[in-house]
């Protein structure tokens, strides 16, 4: 599969035989990566994850909830790639509302991971970096609430990046968690990522969370010469399995061979990330659902009176999402909203808080993604576990960071393993600078 790069510099009649040869892939492909190839304009083909809005394409965040839904309009990301020569071309398997991290809640059925195809992809854009890994897509959007970019590219192989909060547009995005949802690309490298991302960021009136700051370009500007500061979280790899902790190992003598500086700190234990986390998100998820009732969204399953229908309706959602609306529901009710919510407002703010000291010293962070390399489709028969499966991702969200994972090794079954790499707000730059000079010194095949 060629590169975001290469293909914006091919002519329309190669890109006419691109896509005809991106679709037949597709077809061929048992990865369950995509669910459809919907009405496309032309430009460089680029997969859409199933929760974000384009004009005319069926949407339904992988729920039996939101069959026949026609969007109406244009995310404002959709918008930003057709203004750029680049088209939406198909869509991709997800987490029923992005509420998973293995896209076993979709209502379409479990993505594979190309790599072990008894193996998940990760979630909630599975199918995204499904798609991209194993050659049916030349990069992918997806959303990240709580690593839903990052971990499914660690599983498969391909680099994911969340961008800063509010510097890409939610407008067309279906909400999860409204102030930690971000649309961010899914590439096959780390320049074709900085390539998209500055294609979709912009500010926009039409999202209330917006950053209104100016955008520089970070793909021309990419210099992955640059020697930086780059702190490692030693109390965090201990609760990684060993092939993690080697890869660790692997990329921090990689950061040296380049000359960049490695600092040893340590932060909160990765539990208080998880309660804070999913207090908060399924909280947000509680109010952002209530619209899908029958009535006012979603399709309609008729009862014998008002409560009836809600109640038949609101039966189509899956046992995850209606696992996430009763938690959320429970630390919003009244006797708990003190001790649960609000509690966890507060460990957000010294998570904040503890990354911006870091920042005093160093320009970025190497964490890992994932505490395993992606597990085998079934493995998680308690809820619990897949939510343990975020530890390393859901502060980066709760405290608005940008974040890039890209792949470094393999294990003795040759699944992948991706590490990410942690910015201050707003310095994409950096991070894109520090992830290629990483990319280049561990030149992962």
């Amino acid at each position: 599969m060629i590169t975001l790069k290469e293909a914006l510099r091919k002519s329309r009649e190669e890109l006419d035989r691109l896509r005809l040869e991106i679709e037949e892939k597709a077809r061929e492909s048992n990865l369950n990566a995509y669910i459809d190839f919907s009405k496309s304009g032309d430009g460089v083909p680029i997969l859409i994850k199933d929760n974000i809005q384009v004009k005319d394409w069926t949407i339904t965040s992988g729920s039996k909830i939101l069959q026949g839904y026609i969007a109406p309009y244009n995310a404002t990301v959709i918008e930003n790639l057709k203004a750029n020569g680049l088209s939406p071309f198909g869509r991709a398997n997800m987490d029923e509302f992005a509420m998973g991290s293995t896209t076993e809640s979709s209502y379409y059925g479990v993505t594979k991971n190309p790599y072990g195809e008894d193996r998940v992809a990760g979630g909630s854009s599975g199918g995204s970096a499904s798609a991209v890994a194993g050659g049916i897509a030349i990069c992918a959007l997806g959303s990240d609430t709580g690593g839903s970019i990052r971990q499914p590219a660690s599983y498969c192989g391909c680099v994911g990046m969340k961008p800063t909060y509010g510097r890409v547009s939610r407008y067309g995005l279906a909400s999860y968690a409204s102030s930690l949802d971000q649309i961010g690309p899914i590439t096959q490298n780390v320049e074709d990522s900085a390539i998209l991302y500055d294609i979709i960021s912009s500010y926009d009136p039409k999202d209330s969370t917006s950053s209104n700051l100016e955008l520089i370009p970070t793909a021309k500007n990419l210099n992955p010469d640059r020697k930086l500061k780059i702190a490692v979280i030693d109390n965090y790899i201990r609760e990684a399995s060993s092939d993690v902790q080697n890869t660790y190992k692997i990329a921090i003598e990689a950061l040296k061979s380049e000359g960049h500086t490695i600092i040893h700190k340590e932060m909160t234990n990765t539990k208080y990330d998880i309660a804070s986390y999913y207090i908060i998100a399924t909280a947000e998820a509680t109010t952002n659902l209530a619209r899908y009732d029958g009535i006012r969204y979603g399709s309609r399953v008729e009862g014998d009176n008002l409560q009836e229908t809600y109640l038949n309706s609101r039966n189509q959602f899956g046992d995850e999402v209606k696992r996430r609306i009763l938690l959320g529901n429970f630390v919003l009710s009244s006797g708990f909203y003190d001790a649960y919510y609000l509690k966890a407002q507060k460990v957000r703010h010294i998570i904040r808080d503890e990354f911006n000291k870091i920042f005093k010293e160093a320009d970025l962070i190497l964490s890992p993604v994932a505490p395993t390399v992606a597990p085998k489709i079934g493995s998680f028969k308690d809820p619990l576990e897949m939510y343990k499966s975020d530890m390393f991702t859901i502060s980066i969200n709760l405290a608005g960071l940008p974040a890039i994972s890209l792949p470094i090794s393999r294990d003795s079954e040759g699944m992948p393993i991706g590490l990410q790499l942690i910015g201050n707000l707003f310095s994409e730059q950096t991070l894109f600078d520090g992830a290629m000079s990483l990319e280049r010194a561990v030149n992962y095949i």
